[in-house]
């Protein structure tokens, strides 16, 4: 079958560099993602991947995150596991 559909969609510069960067490493061109993307959506007959809205306690985490609140550093992930006490 031909592919002669075109699709045309407006995105941030920034993300498709970023986008293709990774596409690129994937041995894949935006178009070829694409075509991957919608025969995903039509092998699942829906989105390839879980959709949520966040609920009340996962909004607080991500706005405090944003907001640097409760944040805790670690220097490695050795350091991480001892402040979890793990």
């Amino acid at each position: 079958m031909s592919k002669t559909a075109t699709i045309r969609a407006r995105v941030e510069p920034s993300l498709k560099d970023q986008v293709e960067k990774i596409f690129e490493k994937l041995g894949l061109n935006a178009t070829q993602a694409i075509n991957l993307f919608y025969k995903q959506v039509e092998l699942n007959n829906g989105l390839p991947f879980e959709l949520k809205v966040p609920n009340e306690t996962t909004l607080k985490t991500f706005r405090d995150s944003e907001s640097g609140k409760d944040l805790i550093e670690c220097k490695d992930a050795e350091d991480m596991f001892n402040k979890l006490g793990i």
